[in-house]
């Protein structure tokens, strides 16, 4: 199987054989359950989040927070009181901050994650959950779907995808479906359509080719879970 990577540059051909995908009548039930056990839901993983209140303490988990409220002690034992107010009112302006940081990191990877939750036409079947999408489906597209997995485009008819979402690009993109050359960034890969992007005009056949924390999408989601934990200014 080619690298996914790599899907724009190959033919409507050759991206149908390397992933042994039957564009006239798409998969049996046999190879989607198997290519399933292989694959898994197409769905982005998540990361069981923290109630509120816990992540709102753990912002003082911090050595340099342990000797701030040490010196909030001791300048209340001798009497310092202003002092002592100043700096727990630093630590605790600090774990607010830290606090807002850390939920809008999360409702983003959240968001990226429904993203790609809907459903799909398929050849195989009239309709299905995203979810259950495996490399190899063949999807159908028209205007106003979300677009359930990374395809590479087989057959156009006049279509057009808004991508602000992935790209920032702000005018739907007209796709086509001829290959590309190998360097070719990701806002220019018109040949391919991406996991939670929208189709504003126009029909499209394509073929899965990756699915789940595999697609753009979900490899965003993924790098901002990574970097969930942020630093404050304290």
């Amino acid at each position: 199987m080619s690298k996914p990577s790599l899907w724009h540059t190959d033919t409507e051909a050759d991206v149908l054989s390397a992933l042994d995908a039957d564009f006239e009548y798409g998969l049996t039930t046999t190879e989607v359950t198997a290519r399933q056990a292989r694959h898994g839901p197409n769905e982005v993983t998540t990361r069981r989040g923290r109630s509120a209140w816990i992540r709102f303490l753990l912002q003082f988990n911090q050595p340099l927070v342990y000797i701030l409220l040490a010196a909030t002690f001791v300048a209340g034992a001798l009497g310092e009181w202003i002092d002592a107010a100043v700096i727990f009112s630093v630590v605790f302006i600090n774990a607010i901050v830290g606090y807002i940081q850390e939920s809008k990191a999360e409702k983003a990877i959240g968001a990226l994650s429904r993203l790609i939750t809907t459903s799909a036409t398929v050849r195989r079947k009239l309709r299905v959950p995203s979810s259950q999408l495996v490399p190899g489906d063949i999807v159908l597209l028209q205007a106003g779907d979300r677009i359930p997995a990374d395809l590479r485009l087989i057959r156009i008819r006049s279509l057009q995808v808004e991508e602000a979402t992935l790209t920032g690009e702000s005018m739907p993109v007209e796709k086509r479906i001829a290959p590309l050359a190998v360097d070719t960034v990701l806002g220019d890969r018109f040949n391919l359509a991406f996991a939670g992007t929208h189709v504003t005009y126009g029909t499209a056949e394509g073929v899965v080719t990756t699915i789940g924390d595999h697609t753009v999408a979900g490899s965003i989601a993924q790098m901002l879970a990574k970097t969930v934990e942020l630093s404050t200014p304290l």
